[in-house]
């Protein structure tokens, strides 16, 4: 209804950076406390997943896209709440064996914030909270926003056409929105400032200010080319290495850099031989 001006301080609804930002860094923060591995089998850690075909899918493959799950979970008939899209990711079946084929899935990133709960023992916003974007300072960096902040967060789009709710601090992904506002794959919010503290932790070898989030033996793992042997696109551990979809990709930044696009139209991109 009305322009407003971006600022400093406005919050983005993030969306599939969600996948990077929280989910992946969460991930390997439990395979450095031993607490789970990326060659193993997710049905180890959460067995009623192992059906339907699922069994020999591991960790890895998750977070490479290299699953055979499908782009996402059918929004019809339509459904709400976390635990029906447990049931429901439970209930799918693979469309290629694991490992055969890249498919981008926005699944893979819903189990892997699952396992993170399953693991840890607590939520996955909470144990971002607590182990990332706290220890970092980043304050405005969270799901499910206040209220009371709504006037810092950029809208996104009309639920319906232009007749419906303006959506604005409530998460865009309808999945993700389904799930109650934390999933795995989308969900996050935060500013440019926040971003680039973590940008700048992951190019100190994910260390800033004294406080380590990842050994840097570990931000190299997630941004080296970890795909099956002979497969492209090339990809990290939850970030891509090869991104067809970031157009000035190669104007830009030199081979060896590394980021993430959202559907809402945020980018990150991190270049560690020029340090940007």
């Amino acid at each position: 209804p009305k322009k407003q001006p971006m600022t400093v301080d406005t919050i983005f609804d993030l969306a599939s950076l969600t996948k990077v930002i929280a989910t992946t860094t969460a991930v390997m923060k439990l395979a450095e406390d031993g607490k789970l591995s990326l060659d193993e089998r997710i049905s180890r850690y959460w067995p009623e997943f192992g059906s339907n075909g699922k069994e020999d899918i591991t960790v890895r493959h998750l977070l490479t896209h290299y699953s055979g799950l499908r782009a996402d979970l059918s929004l019809e008939p339509d459904w709400f709440g976390h635990e029906t899209a447990l049931k429901m990711i439970i209930d799918e079946k693979p469309v290629a064996p694991p490992g055969s084929k890249f498919l981008y899935s926005d699944i893979n990133f819903e189990i892997l914030g699952e396992l993170v709960g399953k693991i840890s023992g607590e939520p996955l916003d909470a144990y971002c909270s607590e182990n990332i974007f706290q220890p970092l300072g980043m304050k405005n960096t969270f799901f499910k926003p206040k209220k009371s902040l709504q006037r810092c967060i950029a809208p996104t789009q009309y639920t319906n056409g232009k007749k419906g709710r303006m959506l604005c601090g409530e998460v865009h992904d309808p999945a993700a929105n389904r799930m109650e506002g934390v999933a795995g794959h989308a969900g996050l919010f935060s500013t440019a400032g926040d971003l680039s503290i973590f940008a700048k932790m992951l190019l100190e070898g994910g260390t800033l200010s004294g406080v380590r989030i990842l050994n840097s033996s570990t931000v190299e793992m997630m941004t080296l080319p970890q795909s099956p042997p002979d497969q492209k696109p090339l990809r990290g551990l939850g970030w891509s290495i090869d991104a067809p979809l970031a157009a000035n990709r190669e104007i830009l930044l030199p081979v060896g850099s590394y980021g993430h696009k959202g559907y809402t139209g945020t980018l990150i991109w991190i270049d560690p031989v020029s340090n940007t």
